[in-house]
């Protein structure tokens, strides 16, 4: 589906669609993931918005799926090859 940027702070946020499931990165200035995470239909916006006071990051990026086990499994796989250092590990 498609992809968007935003800055990651409150402004950023709110300009983010709430209609679908998503898959998303809070990324370093130079493009590195913090952490990656999936939000459902309705709780986009509300899900990013908790890791503002607790992850570093720069921006923010999305990508929207029909299904939310589709960005689960991206997520699944994003987390095995990259391990970005805010994610739990063994989750």
């Amino acid at each position: 589906m498609g992809k968007k940027t935003v800055n990651f702070n409150k402004a950023g946020i709110d300009k983010l669609r709430d209609d679908k499931p998503v898959f998303y990165r809070i990324q370093t200035r130079s493009g590195n993931d913090n952490y990656v995470g999936v939000a459902g239909k309705g709780n986009v916006r509300g899900r990013i918005a908790v890791h503002l006071d607790k992850i570093p990051g720069s921006k923010v990026v999305i990508e929207t799926f029909h299904r939310k086990r589709e960005a689960e499994k991206k997520e699944a796989n994003v987390i095995k090859r990259s391990q970005p250092p805010y994610n739990e590990k063994g989750k």
